[in-house]
């Protein structure tokens, strides 16, 4: 909670001398003494105050003559005996006119001659160096003059041997008579159940190990465990829980990693891990229970970097988680922002997101500068999406609830100023019935055993009436409160720019891995990572934050790589001047993928590509090859760039850019068929005409000649087609065949035998 301006008798400020007890102790040791104190006796004295209020009884008197005992230690803490001391009781029958007052009155600030008589005092001769005296006075509220319903001063004191103060305590003491009534204050508490930061980068990767001591006995969030067992269901209690810390216990109850970024080791589960979260779901079956946004994300930072999504979507999450782990629906409408501090386009963030109600500081709703007393806890703000109720926490209260009671002592001088401030709420307008709530630090480590005392007891004062959060309703008018003031050192407490904007580009990457997939509302297991970075636990400590955003950076390019193009390495061939080449896209995914792929040349001169981009979806595990059509012009080795991308246009991982070899082996081989054949061809010409010239040769002279062949019959022309086509086969056949000749006359000497040769039936001579 932030302090809120000083402005009026009914504004105050925090609670300094409550939370600082010892320091109040320490400044009333005489100099002489306090000069002979070693430092480590300093550190003795910080850790346990010499004056201890250990009981008062009754807390809150009702009748004149009831007896008031007041009991308690002195223990000498100077390290040498001390002699001549004086312990003696101050109280006034003068009740506080109003909440500032106390708060000068605990700080010391208003002196005796104003307020305070004597009348009880125990003489200590001598007391010896380190030893106790025991102490306590009895009074009654008329021996103190208390007449009416009020808070009054109460304060025990050591005097040295001079009359110097030594020690001193102050405190308070509410009179109720029973017959006075008054309006009952309704109060209504919010205590949240929210980690100090997030704990895990992505899945089972955590940033630290400081869950697990967390989780140990003693351990905070052991505590709250505690707490909420035995004050799970008080009355005008209300829960606010982050399913992001339910989640974080619910990894380490497996075998986890740390991961620092100095050194990563291997965990086994943590033993406290799932009966923690048990117990807890256990204890707050009953209760009244809210989620927050899954990690309490910073809405303000988020919205003016222009990352409005990101909370509508911890909204969602938040509520989606607290329900499967509370196996319940638990409601999310109810937001505290970080510092209690937001702005109207915060505030519109969140209605559009479904929050009905917010929890704000009484800095960022002030009270008005003419208000005279504590305004009322409810007022209404209007939003883009209706009118939202904001309740404003009270400051001091909330600070009480947060105080660290392990000091001997503090305890009870707390509980007695939170008495004391409800009774002075009641007391400024005693017939007019208000609505107080208290909220105590969101990281608070509370004692269990003063918080559910506390709780019991304020429901049973007769000045207070506990509520649900639920039933607090705005009243009319409202003028008692001015609008939201959210300044520019709220603005300079938010999440950095520089740091949102490393979170928005892996937001960006990450979103990729569910555009190809059938996952478009989980992100493909990095929603929670990304929500988590979000988180306004980071505030102050982005430094830490960097590790978390490595791990997921890591982890999206690990994904986007399971979809990738194979064979790489290996040229693809393309022969002759137009052909395809193949490409593959594997998915090492278990879901199928579906995306776009792009081809270009980069060369388009030498390889031409039409515009190529083709849809297509791969099954889980599996390949899906595309076919890319190419037109060479050069011979040669170029590049084309394949590019995957998302069905909406978005880039998928890089680009890669492969090897295309084109031969021209195409129109080669064309060339050398045809060759071939038209050498084949006129070899068998040049043999007919041979064979043909060699028959003349041999026919006998004076043979008849043949008769003209006669016109044939006309025939269709497929039938003559096909005799011409069995004419030409049987003509090549002629040729390969022997020729049947008739008797001849002898030849020259040598002619047969190069005829033969000729013809093929016999082999020529060896060269």
């Amino acid at each position: 909670m932030r302090r809120a301006p000083y402005t009026d008798p009914g504004r105050h400020v925090i609670v300094k001398a409550l939370l600082t007890t010892v320091t109040a102790a320490l400044l009333a040791v005489p100099a002489a003494a306090a000069s002979s104190v070693s430092t480590a006796s300093a550190v003795s004295v910080r850790q346990a105050p010499p004056l201890v209020i250990e009981s008062i009884s009754p807390d809150t008197p009702r009748e004149r003559n009831q007896e008031i005992k007041i009991s308690g230690t002195y223990t000498n803490t100077t390290g040498a005996p001390q002699a001549g001391l004086r312990i003696q009781l101050r109280y006034s029958g003068q009740p506080f006119a109003g909440r500032s007052e106390m708060e000068s009155y605990a700080e010391g600030l208003m002196t005796w001659r104003d307020r305070g008589s004597i009348t009880r005092f125990t003489q200590v001769p001598v007391l010896a160096a380190g030893a106790k005296q025991q102490w306590e006075f009895s009074v009654t509220p008329a021996i103190i003059e208390m007449w009416r319903f009020g808070v009054y001063p109460l304060a025990v004191e050591v005097l040295g041997p001079n009359q110097e103060t030594v020690a001193i305590q102050r405190t308070f003491v509410v009179y109720a008579p029973k017959d006075e009534r008054v309006a009952r204050t309704r109060l209504a508490m919010v205590l949240p159940v929210l980690d100090q930061r997030p704990r895990r980068s992505v899945d089972q990767t955590f940033l630290n190990d400081d869950l697990r001591g967390a989780l140990a006995e003693g351990g905070r969030l052991a505590d709250m465990l505690a707490l909420v067992r035995g004050s799970a269901t008080a009355k005008g209690v209300s829960w606010l829980v982050d399913p992001a810390l339910l989640d974080d216990v619910n990894a380490m109850a497996r075998d986890y990693t740390v991961d620092t970024g100095d050194e990563r080791k291997q965990r086994p589960a943590e033993p406290a891990a799932a009966p923690w979260l048990a117990a807890m779901r256990t204890a707050l079956t009953k209760a009244s229970v809210f989620a927050t946004p899954y990690a309490d994300p910073d809405v303000a930072a988020l919205v003016h970097r222009g990352l409005d999504g990101v909370t509508r979507g911890a909204l969602a999450t938040g509520a989606e988680v607290a329900q499967s782990m509370f196996g319940r629906a638990v409601p999310s409408d109810l937001n505290w922002p970080v510092s209690g501090a937001l702005d109207l386009d915060a505030l519109d963030e969140l209605a559009v997101g479904g929050v009905k109600t917010v929890l704000l500081d009484q800095g960022n709703l002030p009270a008005a500068p003419s208000a005279t007393t504590t305004p009322d806890a409810a007022a209404t703000i209007s939003s883009v999406n209706g009118p939202i109720t904001a309740l404003v926490a009270d400051q001091t209260l909330s600070e009480i609830l947060s105080s660290d009671v392990a000091l001997p002592g503090a305890g009870l001088l707390a509980k007695q100023r939170f008495l004391a401030e409800t009774a002075m709420i009641t007391a400024e307008a005693p017939q007019t019935g208000r609505t107080v709530v208290a909220a105590p630090s969101r990281q608070w480590h509370p004692d269990p055993a003063f918080v559910s005392g506390l709780l019991g007891r304020t429901a049973k004062l007769p000045w207070l009436s506990p509520v649900s959060i639920t039933s607090i309703k705005p009243t009319a008018p409202q003028a008692a409160r001015v609008g939201l003031t959210y300044t520019d050192e709220d603005r300079r407490e938010e999440l950095g720019k520089g740091y949102l904007s490393s979170v928005r580009r892996t937001e960006r990457q990450a979103q990729l891995t569910a555009d190809v997939t059938d996952d478009a509302n989980d992100r493909h297991g990095f929603e929670r990572p990304l929500l988590r970075l979000a988180s306004s636990a980071w505030r102050g400590k982005t430094g830490d934050a960097r590790t978390a955003v490595e791990h997921i950076d890591e982890a999206v390019s690990d994904q986007i790589e399971e979809v990738a193009i194979t064979g790489t390495e290996q040229p693809r061939t393309l022969a002759g001047d137009n052909g395809v080449v193949p490409i593959s896209v594997h998915n090492s995914l278990n879901k199928t993928v579906a995306l776009r792929i792009d081809v270009k040349s980069t060369n388009p001169r030498q390889l031409e590509i039409k515009d190529f981009s083709r849809a297509i979806q791969i099954s889980p595990r599996g390949s899906q090859t595309v076919q890319v059509p190419l037109t060479s012009h050069v011979s040669g080795e170029t590049t084309v760039t394949v590019q995957l991308r998302t069905e909406s246009g978005k880039r998928y991982g890089p680009p890669i850019e492969l090897t295309v070899r084109t031969t021209g082996y195409a129109g080669i081989a064309l060339v050398i068929v045809g060759g071939a054949l038209s050498v084949m061809l006129a070899a068998v010409a040049l043999r007919m005409m041979r064979r043909r010239r060699a028959g003349r040769r041999r026919a006998p002279a004076g043979s008849a000649q043949p008769a003209p062949a006669r016109s044939a019959p006309a025939q269709p022309a497929s039938q003559s087609a096909s005799q011409s086509a069995s004419q030409s086969a049987e003509q090549t056949a002629d040729v390969t065949k022997p020729v049947a000749r008739p008797p001849a006359s002898p030849l020259p000497e040598g002619t047969e035998e190069r005829a033969e040769r000729v013809s093929g039936r016999r082999p020529g001579p060896p060269a």
